[in-house]
């Protein structure tokens, strides 16, 4: 089964398409590699694209409470 998420498909700066990578490199990250060898070993070398991941806050959770909320 597959994560929700709402990580973006492209870097928003550049339009390269990373939205594939986000699950490889959240679990990377939680089986102990730091987010810089997680990057590297994902091949993500642009600034730009690597900001997306290291500053991404999901908030799908709490926007998922609400479902159903409104309509």
């Amino acid at each position: 089964m597959h994560e929700i998420t709402d990580f973006p498909i492209r870097c928003f700066s550049c339009g390269a398409i990373i939205g594939h990578l986000y699950a490889k490199y959240l679990e990377m990250i939680r089986s102990g590699k730091s987010p810089k060898e997680a990057l590297d070993s994902l091949g993500i070398q642009r600034y730009c694209c690597r900001r997306m991941f290291l500053t991404h806050k999901s908030y799908i959770g709490e926007i998922a409470r609400f479902r159903g909320a409104v309509g």
